[in-house]
């Protein structure tokens, strides 16, 4: 054990010797390693942040979930979405879900949703852009909605469709003097009056659309009637399963639901959809393997190129130390010890390139996650796989010269 800590103490220090005796030819030769490992941490740093926050946008829709609509999710977008097959079904409606709560024993939640976009007002202060929703009881619970400042909407207010809302932060931020002075305040929605009870957690910007909370009023579902034409409200029905309960089993409980309440014969097609928020999450992390594959295959070029760098460098360290190796083997060193001398010092030479790398990330992140208002972050397995990336390019790259090394006679060694 003593003799292994000898042995990788003095390849350490012969490697810190080469890189200060040799500054640019060392540096030029690690180059290679340093843009390598700067491509690897910073794609796969990026991607698995990108993908992160994707994830817990998607998990905001709502957990373990079920979107019914009649519109299809899963079909895609663009000219090729087939919009004349669902244009002509039928709407999402209140009377479901009554039904649904009563025959569908594998949900937990489920809440009926409709929604408009229009100004909202404070005295002569108006706000436009803002997504009004009209929600059930269960619709916090389903989107894990939480209230920074105030109250959640009772019971109460949403059977006797009272007049109260809670309101996004942005909305608090930019129409009072301060979010938490929103709560009991008076707001005009669409020309009518109501009480703000409760302002709503900031969520942030997000990439895919989602609910938007921050900059939306959010209202018990019996007084949006009185504000919005439900049927050009967007309808919308979630349900979320039962804990231990499958998605894919709550889909068949609420088909059998929905096609008995739609009077469709079996041999008819459903006329509505089961958006799955789980396979949303699916498609996400397929999608990004493509990604991971796509980043690796750009930093190995790097990588490949370093790789040659670090063996070019330790080639002329060996002819360099010929007579010192000549020396070393006269005196009784094994050639075993010559070879794991040099394999560690390249090793080391690619760990120090490697550093820089991940310096360098560190330092492009910080300034994209305070400029771009998109937060990156680098985990302990990246950089426990940048390690281990730098050590064995270093041996793959040391183990011919270290070879040559540790094979020379040492007569010969000396004399040259």
């Amino acid at each position: 054990m003593r003799r292994i800590i000898e042995i990788t103490g003095s390849s350490f220090r012969m490697a810190l010797q080469e890189l200060w005796k040799n500054k640019l030819r060392t540096f030029l030769s690690l180059f290679g390693i340093t843009i390598g490992i700067f491509c690897i941490i910073g794609v796969l740093s990026t991607v698995q942040s990108l993908e992160r926050n994707l994830q817990n946008e998607i998990k905001s829709l709502g957990s373990n979930s079920i979107y019914i609509d009649k519109w299809d999710y899963s079909a895609g977008g663009g000219n090729d979405y087939p919009w004349w097959k669902y244009v002509k079904r039928p709407s999402p409606k209140i009377e479901e879900l009554a039904a649904i709560k009563e025959r569908t024993p594998t949900a937990k939640y489920a809440s009926f949703e409709i929604n408009v976009q229009d100004k909202v007002q404070v005295g002569d202060q108006a706000l436009k852009g803002v997504t009004i929703y009209g929600v059930t009881e269960d619709f916090a619970a389903t989107q894990s909605l939480e209230v920074r400042f105030g109250r959640m909407l009772s019971d109460a207010e949403y059977s006797r469709g009272i007049n109260s809302v809670l309101v996004g932060y942005e909305v608090a931020e930019k129409l009072f003097p301060a979010p938490g002075r929103a709560v009991g305040a008076p707001l005009t929605v669409r020309g009518k009056k109501c009480v703000v009870t409760g302002v709503i957690s900031k969520q942030g910007k997000q990439m895919i659309g989602g609910w938007n909370f921050d900059q939306s009023v959010v209202m018990p579902y019996r007084f949006a009637r009185s504000l919005m034409d439900e049927r050009r409200a967007d309808p919308l029905i979630i349900v979320q399963a039962r804990d231990g309960v499958s998605t894919k089993a709550l889909q068949d409980d609420l088909r059998a639901v929905l096609r008995a309440q739609h009077r469709l014969s079996p041999r008819q097609e459903d006329d509505f959809a089961l958006n799955d928020i789980n396979d949303f999450s699916s498609s996400i992390s397929d999608a990004f393997v493509a990604v991971n594959t796509g980043g690796w295959a750009i930093a190995a070029l790097s990588l490949i190129v370093g790789m040659f760098g670090v063996a070019n460098i330790m080639f002329v360290t060996v002819k360099e130390r010929t007579p010192q190796i000549g020396l070393k083997k006269a005196l009784g060193a094994k050639s075993g010890v010559i070879l794991t001398e040099f394999l560690l010092e390249s090793a080391f030479l690619c760990v120090i390139g490697g550093a820089i790398g991940i310096a360098l990330v560190f330092g492009l992140t910080t300034v994209i996650s305070a400029v771009a208002d998109f937060p990156i972050s680098i985990s302990s397995s990246l950089l426990l796989l940048a390690i281990g990336i730098c050590i064995s390019v270093g041996l793959l790259a040391g183990i011919i010269p270290a070879y040559r090394a540790a094979k020379l006679n040492p007569v010969v060694a000396i004399r040259s």
